[in-house]
Order: structure tokens, then C-alpha cells, then sequence
């Protein structure tokens, strides 16, 4: 046909034709090359989903991202240099945005989340003081190894490094309590990154993230295609134990004759709860479950013999104290479990089972080190002890003679107070009754903290949140905030002292606006208390700045019930023990706001056993100046 000819209708139609088959055919090779490229990389969280390029902003970018990974709920407060993503986060239909009052809140809240679901929780705050309040979240984080990933926003690029206002090295400030911190400079960088964020954060030892993305980064042209292709060279993961190992630590379980199980929270965090059970019952030794781990072996198991540590059971401190054998799963011994380290277990073999290598005889000397994922190690050393039992299995019925009769001689328990207020160990030992182990139940720092430990009966996993590494003041509003987001259905207490609470209570005010309806118990015994605890023991009640007026016979600066009022929450106050179960069960039926119990409590309470700082577990004390008996168990 010669140049400048008509085309018939026809032929026109059939060169169309043709064409929208040729373009989808190259649509489908490119779909199908992208499948075949990523879809087998399971390091990238979310529902698979194969997205062509497609043209957008880097903070558009940013929250499809979040969307392929599958975030659902976000916490985050907005400011300058965050502000290009909020605009497109407002247009998603798929992702919650809570706002917080402050951003310390969101990155609790997010813990919380994460604790109960066992995803990432996502925090977001803008540059500068935005970044830097996330800190204290972001380190707690990192202690008690909790998956989160916090997005900040930072100024443009070409003003990093010259001090511009709200400019904060935030990657900097973070590198020492992060898994891995990164700045985004480059809007194609986005969805890369945030996909490794997330698989860094959730894999291995989880832990915190930071995403730090330069404002001209937001707001540049990129384009933006799902999968991305990762790449975390020397990032590996050993998910499976040494076999060799496996069967050497079997072979030390067949022939101890004290053998005792020493769990810590990484049993929770790789959802073995199962596993262990299964393996405690086969090998029938005591379980002891510390801080972090408590739930993940139910409490009422006739194996467990209580929580480890400076304020365990006085059965748990000595059945590590007294065994030849700690089958340690997912426990690091920590300062707070060992006491002084030197004679901590001191006739004890070590099984140390970690995925964290770095944690491996980083403190103790591990016998048997195995480096691996308890979910992948306990199903391996139970088959490995069923084989060897079928030669040989160890009495140890003399070893659990010893135990039960400390159980028995020394139970959990507490004095009533002789000021005639309520004890705070029944308020909280109630608390746990009434709502049933299918609460959840948050505590920040302090004696609260412990005697949530202590009172409530744990019999599920993640059922108990608490700020163990860190410690930290303020945690409990927040994060009972963010498990409750995580789970809606379930009824969840913030049991917080009158000196943790005042740090984030601004957060009621998000829980109302937002239908996040917790409960918090507020245990005032109007001062700070594990500080005066203290000061009684070991400074001659010299009260030095820890009293706050907010109890009994004080000033009551503030009244908590007119505070809960001013937030829109419900405000109660308990100040007799009568009144205790009426008080909680009223809390228990409101489910459209939260609500806030001042729990008036005597202030010279304290927490029993203690072992005090500075000397061996041995001298456990049950009461002031008061150290069980041995001799009929030596």
C-alpha cells in the first residue's frame, strides 16, 4: 500500500486487534516475569501482589508500600517534613491512621500491637523533636526485642548536615538501638527499603527499624512497581539448630538428675509455646518463665514452678540455683534473672538455645550452644529426647521432692497493710480474676509492674505486656492502646502506677476519639514506688523526691477521676477493699469508652521475694531481713 493510501475499516480494526494482543501479551510476559522474578522471595511480607510501574510520588510510593506489606493500623503524629506522605495516607482505604498526642505514644502503641499480634507495628513521626520522642519507644523496643518499624520524616537533602530547622540525625541518634536504621534520599529507594525494613524487623531476633525519608524525597517523581527487589547482603538468619548439638543436649538432659527449664521471652516472639510444652511434659523437669516470657507456659501446669529473677518465686530462683542442668530456651541472663553473675547456677550445665548468637555465651558459658530458632530447635530436642528415653530415663523425683516443698513452704503472697488501706497485690490479683486469662494485661515500671507479674494467672501466649528491658515510665497507656487495636474483641487492662501514668495519659484522649476503649487501673499509692521501696531498704526511709500527692490524705494533685472526666473517659475511685470486685466488675461492663479506676492503695506496700542488688541469689529474701530456710533442702 502506497504511502498516503485510505486504510479500510477493516484492516483497521484488525491492526487494532492485533495491537491490544501484543500489548497483552507484553503486559503478561511482564507480569509473569515479575512473578517469576519475586513471588518465590518470601522475605517480602504482605498479600503477594504483582503491581505494574506505574507513576507517583515518593509518598505515594510510601503508603502503597505499606499496603503490599499488608499494614493495616499506623500510629503517628504529623508535622512539616512528614507531611508529603500524610496527604496521600488520608486516600487510602486499607490502612488506619490513629493520631496520638505524642509521638513517645506511638511508638507504645505500636509495641503494643506488635506484642499481641506478633506483626510489625508502624509508628510515624516528622523530623526533628518528632523523631527524637520516639526514641525512648524505639529503644524499649529494642530491649525487649519487639518488631516495629518507625517511618520519620527529615529535611530535604540538600539541607541535611547544616543544621536546618527540625533537623535531627535521627539515624544517628538510632544506630545503637535499632536492628538497622536507613536514610531514603532517593524516592526510588522507597518500596525497597520498606520491604526490607519489614523482613529485618520480623526475622531472626526481632526488633525496631527506622526508616528515616528526606522530604524532597516524598515529593519527587519515581515509579513505582510491586514486588521490589531486595537486597540485604550478609543478612542471614540460621533458623535451624546443629544437629550434633540437638543430640548432645539430649544426652545431657538423659543424665541430669536436676534438670530445669529456664524460658525467656524468645519462645513467645517465635510462637513455640506448643513446642515447649510438649517437650516440658516429655522430659517432666521444672519450667521457671521469666518476665518476658510469662504465659508462654500456662501457670496452672503442675511443672511450672514460678518466675525467675530479683523478684521471683522463691521455688523459681532456686531451681536454677540448685540444678545441674538449665535447658535455656529464648533467655538471655540478664542482670535481673543471674543476680551476681559469678555465682548464679553455680553447679549448673548450660543448654543455651538462641537465635541471637550474639546472646550465646555472652554472659554464661553455654555447655551446649545451639543457634537456631526454638520454633525449629524444641521439635528437634524433643524427637532427639524420646529417642534417647527409650535406653534411659533419668529419676528426678527427688528434685521435684525439693521443689514442692518450697512451693509449698513459700508461696507468691503478701502481708495486709497496717495503715488500714487497701493492699495493691489484691486490687491486681482481682483484677486478673474477674476479667479471666483471656485478657490482656499491660504494666509499665515498678512495683505495679511486678505485682502484675506475680498476681495475675498467665495461661496463654501474649496475654502479658510489660516494659522489661528499659523499664520504661509510660509505657502501659499507650501500648494497652496499641493492643487493643490488635485485639478488639479482647478486654484490655493498662495497670499503671500514679507515677508511670501521669507520663502518657494524654493518650485517653486518643483512645476516646478513636473507639479504643482499654481499661486502666491505676495503682496509687501516691509516690513513686519501687524508688521508695528502695529508699526504705537501703537509704533509711529517707524520701527524697518521691512523693507525688496524689493518694490518701493527700492534696490529690491531680484528682485522676475528674482527669478521666476531662478526657471523656469514665472515672472511678476504689479506696476500700468492699469495694474492690464491685469497682472492676462496673469497669468490666463499659465497653463504649475507656475507663479509669484510682485504685487508692497503701504506699508502704512493697514486693516480695527480693533479691537484693550486689549478692547471690542465695539470699533471696521472702520479708524484710527474712531468708528462707535451706537446710532441710540442701
Amino acid at each position: 500500500m502506497s504511502k498516503g493510501s485510505p486504510i479500510s475499516p477493516s484492516l483497521m480494526a484488525s491492526k487494532a486487534n492485533a495491537a491490544a494482543r501484543a500489548a497483552a501479551a507484553k503486559t503478561k510476559d511482564v507480569a509473569s516475569s515479575m512473578s517469576s522474578a519475586y513471588a518465590v522471595d518470601d522475605r517480602i511480607q504482605g498479600p503477594n501482589n504483582i503491581v505494574p510501574p506505574i507513576e507517583m510520588t515518593g509518598s505515594q510510593a510510601l503508603v502503597r508500600s505499606l499496603e503490599e506489606l499488608g499494614v493495616d493500623e499506623v500510629f503517628g503524629l504529623p508535622g512539616g517534613a512528614i507531611l508529603p506522605t500524610y496527604d496521600p495516607l488520608m486516600d487510602s482505604k486499607k490502612i488506619r491512621h490513629v493520631l496520638v498526642r505524642h509521638e513517645q505514644g506511638a511508638g507504645h502503641a505500636a509495641e503494643g500491637y506488635a506484642m499481641v499480634t506478633g506483626r510489625a507495628g508502624v509508628c510515624i513521626a516528622t523530623s526533628g523533636p518528632g523523631a527524637t520522642n520516639l526514641v525512648t519507644a524505639i529503644a524499649d523496643a529494642h530491649m525487649d526485642s519487639v518488631p516495629m518499624v518507625a517511618i520519620t520524616g527529615q529535611v530535604s537533602s540538600a539541607f541535611i548536615g547544616s543544621d536546618a530547622f527540625q533537623e535531627a540525625d535521627i539515624v544517628g541518634i538510632t544506630m545503637p538501638i535499632t536492628k538497622h536504621s536507613y536514610l531514603v534520599t532517593d524516592a526510588a529507594d522507597i518500596p525497597r527499603v520498606l520491604a526490607e525494613a519489614f523482613h529485618i524487623a520480623t526475622s531472626g531476633r526481632p526488633g525496631p527499624v527506622l526508616v528515616d525519608v528526606s522530604k524532597d524525597a516524598q515529593q519527587a517523581k519515581t515509579v513505582f512497581s510491586w514486588p521490589p527487589k531486595i537486597d540485604l547482603q550478609g543478612y542471614r538468619t540460621v533458623v535451624r539448630g546443629h544437629s550434633k548439638q540437638v543430640r548432645e543436649a539430649a544426652r545431657l538432659i538423659t543424665a541430669s538428675q536436676r534438670p530445669v527449664f529456664y524460658v525467656g521471652g524468645g519462645v513467645l516472639k517465635a510462637n513455640a509455646s506448643a513446642e515447649l510444652l510438649e517437650l516440658a511434659e516429655l522430659v517432666g523437669a521444672p519450667v521457671v518463665t521469666t518476665l518476658m516470657a510469662r504465659g508462654v507456659f500456662p501457670d496452672s501446669h503442675p511443672q511450672h514452678v514460678g518466675m525467675p529473677g530479683m523478684h521471683g518465686s522463691v521455688s523459681a530462683v532456686t531451681a536454677l540455683q540448685q540444678s545441674d542442668l538449665l535447658i535455656t530456651l529464648g533467655a538471655r541472663f540478664d542482670d535481673r534473672v543471674t543476680g551476681v553473675l559469678s555465682s548464679f547456677a553455680p553447679g549448673a550445665k548450660v543448654i543455651h538455645a538462641d537465635i541471637d548468637p550474639a546472646e550465646i555465651s555472652k554472659n554464661r558459658a553455654a555447655d551446649v550452644p545451639i543457634v537456631g530458632s526454638v520454633k525449629e530447635i524444641i521439635p528437634e530436642l524433643t524427637d532427639a529426647v524420646r529417642s534417647q528415653f527409650e535406653t534411659e530415663k533419668p529419676d528426678i523425683s527427688a528434685w521435684w521432692a525439693v521443689l514442692d516443698r518450697l512451693r509449698e513452704t513459700y508461696p507468691i503472697g503478701y502481708a495486709e497493710p497496717e495503715d488500714g488501706l487497701m493492699a495493691p497485690q489484691k486490687v491486681i490479683e482481682r483484677i486478673g480474676a474477674l476479667t479471666g486469662p483471656e485478657g490482656v494485661y499491660v504494666a509499665g515500671v515498678g512495683q505495679h509492674q511486678m505485682w502484675s507479674a506475680q498476681f495475675i494467672k498467665y495461661e496463654r501466649p501474649r496475654a502479658w505486656l510489660n516494659s522489661g528491658g528499659l523499664g520504661t515510665m509510660g509505657y502501659s497507656v499507650p501500648a494497652a492502646m496499641g493492643a487493643k487495636v490488635g485485639n478488639p474483641d479482647r478486654v484490655v487492662w493498662a495497670i499503671d502506677g500514679d507515677g508511670c501514668f501521669q507520663m502518657t495519659n494524654q493518650e485517653l484522649a486518643t483512645c476516646l476519639i478513636n473507639n479504643i476503649p482499654i481499661k486502666v487501673a491505676i495503682i496509687n499509692n501516691s509516690s513513686l514506688g519501687m524508688v521508695r521501696q528502695w529508699q526504705t531498704l537501703f537509704y533509711e526511709s529517707r524520701y527524697s523526691n518521691t512523693d507525688l500527692n496524689t493518694g490518701h490524705d493527700t492534696v490529690r494533685v491531680p484528682d485522676f477521676v475528674k482527669l478521666a472526666d476531662a478526657y471523656g473517659c469514665v472515672g472511678l475511685r476504689c479506696e476500700r477493699d468492699e469495694d474492690i470486685d464491685a469497682t472492676i466488675a462496673k469497669a468490666l461492663e463499659i465497653n463504649d469508652r475507656p475507663v479509669v479506676i484510682d485504685f487508692v492503695v497503701s504506699r508502704d506496700s512493697m514486693v516480695w521475694p527480693m533479691v537484693p542488688t550486689g549478692v547471690s541469689n542465695d539470699l533471696i529474701q521472702i520479708a524484710r531481713n527474712m531468708t528462707p530456710t535451706w537446710e532441710e533442702e540442701d
